[in-house]
């Protein structure tokens, strides 16, 4: 692409001898301005949900280990990966945390984040604590006690050693952990060198933290899952200064070779009894995210740009909050009643119904409502 020409200086003359006129000196944009809605991100939110519900709706604990195989075959072989939709629900929130901050004081920031995951968060816990209370607790354990459900509401249940109501509330953690380290940049104001900073800082600190002899510090530097994150806001960093800039790709490439380490602690923790996972194969699905969300910064997705998706984005949230315990309650009750797949697809489409009306009658009013209370400011005399 050839260069624009130089504009006239001031003295220039035109052709027929007048003076060229002074040059339009037109002004950059805030970092601030509004940008454009990657809906792109939308879709790969809902699209991680499902993946997430899948591993737990065609599960062997459900159906049992031979029946599992036998009524659903290659599906069930796939679902076993499932619970690998997390990880790019973590690279997502570094991507759109940093974007969302750019330009935003701390207590904007923060606000933000209360008003869009409090809410919805408050009312499925509540649901999902009701339905553990009335039916038995799937995965194991007693009913919930009120004093278990009132601690979730404060969405810190895990460093309480508090039992989650679900167990896809262990993610909630994890995020929150990354809200409150990024608040440290989000104070002075983000720009690109302390951003960049933070996240080498961070991976420096996530590497060191196990050996350290400090519990706090490796529970707030969440070593394995870091990675992700910090791999999310480099994509970010691409998106917005261009994929010549050439420090975040370095990153990227040092968060991928730690990511494929702990890689084997994580697919560790998720093999089922009697089952083994393949690291190659959970390495090459993550791989793929980094692929996908490396096309998302460099801008080759903005035709993903169907206005639905920012729909089915907002329900990814409360998608993920209530299908796992409540989905799998309905599912144990009529699974000797219904036919597997009928019973598969019918839960999918109550969970995914469910998941709108959170977010038309919950989700969006309440955190409406919530702004307004927490940028209400006292009356001064």
């Amino acid at each position: 692409m050839s260069l624009p020409a130089a504009p006239p200086q001031l003295g220039d003359q035109r052709r027929d001898g007048a003076p060229a006129a002074a040059p339009v000196i037109r002004q950059h944009q805030p970092a601030s301005a509004p940008k454009p809605r990657l809906r792109v991100l939308d879709g790969l939110r809902i699209v991680a949900a499902v993946v997430v519900l899948s591993a737990h709706y065609v599960h062997p604990v459900i159906w049992g280990s031979r029946e599992n195989k036998e009524l659903f075959g290659p599906i069930a072989t796939a679902s076993r990966y499932g619970w690998l939709g997390v990880e790019l629900f973590f690279m997502i929130s570094g991507f759109v945390i940093c974007m969302s901050a750019w330009g935003r004081p701390l207590g904007s920031y923060l606000r933000s984040r209360v008003v869009r995951l409090g809410p919805a968060y408050w009312f499925c816990a509540l649901v999902t604590g009701t339905v553990m209370t009335v039916y038995a607790q799937f995965y194991g354990g007693n009913h919930p006690t009120p004093s278990q459900i009132l601690t979730n509401l404060t969405m810190v249940q895990m460093p309480l050693n508090n039992p989650s109501l679900d167990p896809s509330y262990w993610t909630l953690w994890s995020e929150a952990r990354f809200y409150l380290i990024f608040a440290i940049v989000a104070w002075k104001g983000l720009t690109y060198r302390r951003v960049m900073n933070f996240c080498w800082i961070w991976t420096v600190v996530s590497i060191l933290a196990p050996n350290s002899g400090l519990p706090v510090l490796e529970a707030v530097a969440n070593q394995v899952y870091s990675p992700l994150f910090i791999s999310g806001i480099c994509f970010y960093l691409i998106r917005r200064e261009g994929a010549r800039v050439g420090e975040p790709w370095i990153l990227l490439a040092l968060s991928w070779l730690l990511m494929q380490r702990y890689m084997t602690d994580i697919h560790g923790w998720n093999t089922r009894p009697g089952d083994k996972l393949s690291w190659a194969v959970c390495v090459a699905v993550v791989t793929f995210f980094y692929a996908v969300m490396a096309a998302v910064a460099l801008g080759w997705l903005d035709r993903v740009n169907w206005r639905w998706l920012s729909v089915a984005g907002a329900m990814s949230y409360p998608l993920y909050l209530l299908h796992q315990q409540v989905g799998v309650t309905l599912m144990e009750h009529w699974s000797g009643d219904v036919h597997p797949y009928v019973l598969i697809l019918s839960t999918t489409g109550s969970m995914l119904l469910a998941s709108w009306l959170v977010v038309r009658f919950v989700e969006r009013p309440g955190s409406a409502a919530l702004k307004r209370m927490l940028e209400r400011r006292p009356v001064r005399a």
